[in-house]
């Protein structure tokens, strides 16, 4: 050794995972000294003797570095292997090769101690056994499985041998043969189908790109086996993939970028529609379009710069527009003010005219019934006075009789003391005939 040190080799003991050093001992170590090199084997026992548990002994090997004196040696030990315990080894080994020779040899299905494996091997295939029947199913296209489920919103198709059955199943868990008939689920619920990078030209000779078209759609569920006996599982690659990059290529092909792009943009989506549900219709009747969903193409950089202009421009314009339109809104508004607000006066005026109007007639009126029941009245008085005059005269006709009239002409002339009439003052007085001459005439 170059490192100032020996290697020495010695025997040991294994007790119960313990090592017992058979070569030295630390307490007979002095100042890096050995004092006493090996035990015997004697030694070893009566140490293990007075531990409390049964010991199982085993042959233990190491190695000791133990530190060089100035003379090259170590502590007076000769720089070589050393054998003690060696003796003791090969005795305890050769008891075990003994007992191993006179063990029987394993039966199959037991470890190396002894035990049965029986129990593991069960509890291993029954998780085989639950892992095909349940977890199995879950792969919709394991051949191996026998058991398998249909999602909600799909049915279940079948082939065999590469043909197509007509059976068609419902959602729920279902029975087939494993490794002969093959099983897909098909959706008949609606689906999205998302088609990226359509690229197509314009009528002017300009390049476009629509990164995403989205096609709502739905397979009719009496239409599967039809369908998927003509066009397979991917029908959609036929009539909505491969058929919307036709489409959208035939209508650039026939309008200018600005039709495309904006004047006729909003119309992409019916008009893909129809299209793919005419031709769904006719060839491919299960097929349901519900909607088509188009995003704005991608343009070139500078077409679409000019195009930020013009749209810059326009709007300035439009601005201009709606400022001259408010304005002239505010003008008609405001002679619409003055119009109503005229209106309104007038309106007013002819109402209180109307209302003056009113007055003046119904004073008329009352002025008028006021006359007529004055008129009434005095017609009234009239007539009654001129029916007492008549009433009077016609009882004075009758009652002024010659008779009458000359006693109260006697009476009224004898009232008086002196009368004085012509010169026959005695004849007029006395004569009778005289006054009734005069009445009668």
């Amino acid at each position: 050794m170059n490192d100032g040190s020996v290697m020495i080799e010695c025997g040991g003991l294994s007790v119960n995972g313990t090592v017992v050093n058979t070569c030295d001992d630390p307490s007979r170590i002095q100042g890096g000294a050995l004092k006493k090199f090996h035990w015997s084997f004697e030694e070893v026992l009566l140490k293990l003797k007075s531990q409390a548990h049964a010991p199982a002994l085993g042959p233990y090997k190491w190695r000791r570095r133990l530190p060089l004196d100035r003379e090259g040696s170590s502590g007076g030990v000769p720089g070589k292997l050393s054998d003690c315990g060696a003796a003791a080894m090969d005795a305890h080994q050769q008891q075990r090769d003994a007992a191993r020779r006179d063990q029987p040899p394993r039966a199959a299905g037991t470890s190396a101690g002894g035990g049965d494996l029986s129990p593991i091997l069960f509890v291993f295939f029954s998780f085989l056994a639950i892992f095909a029947v349940v977890v199995a199913p879950s792969l919709s296209t394991n051949i191996f499985s026998t058991l398998h489920q249909v999602p909600e919103g799909h049915v279940g198709v079948y082939w065999r041998g590469g043909a197509l059955l007509s059976t068609i199943t419902d959602p729920g868990y279902h029975l087939k043969l494993p490794l002969i008939t093959h099983f897909e689920p098909i959706q008949v619920t609606l689906q999205t189908d998302l088609v990226r990078d359509i690229p197509c030209g314009t009528k002017g000779g300009v390049m476009i790109n629509f990164e995403k078209i989205e096609v709502v759609n739905r397979l009719r569920k009496d239409y599967v086996y039809d369908t998927l006996l003509n066009y397979g599982v991917n029908y959609d690659n036929t009539w909505i993939y491969d058929k919307i990059h036709h489409e959208i290529n035939q209508f650039c092909s026939s309008h200018s970028l600005q039709q495309v792009y904006i004047d006729m943009f909003d119309q992409i989506d019916e008009k893909m529609k129809d299209a793919l549900q005419a031709d769904c219709t006719r060839y491919a009747p299960g097929i349901e379009i519900i909607s088509v969903r188009v995003t704005k193409p991608k343009i070139p950089e500078s077409i679409r710069r000019n195009f930020e202009h013009m749209e810059e421009e326009r709007t300035k314009v439009l601005i201009a527009v709606e400022r001259q339109r408010v304005s002239e809104k505010e003008a008609e508004t405001q002679k619409k003010i003055a119009i109503s607000e005229a209106e309104k006066n007038a309106h007013v005026s002819k109402i209180q005219m109307e209302q003056k109007l009113m007055e003046k007639d119904s004073a008329r009126k009352e002025e008028e019934i006021a006359n007529a029941m004055y008129l009434a009245r005095e017609r009234s008085l009239a007539d009654a006075a001129y029916y007492s005059t008549m009433k009077e005269a016609e009882a004075n006709k009758l009652k002024l009789t010659p008779q009458f009239l000359e006693l109260k002409f006697i009476e009224a002339i004898t009232n008086n003391s002196k009368i004085f009439f012509g010169n026959k003052v005695p004849n007029m007085v006395l004569d009778q005939r005289i006054l009734g001459n005069f009445f009668q005439e």
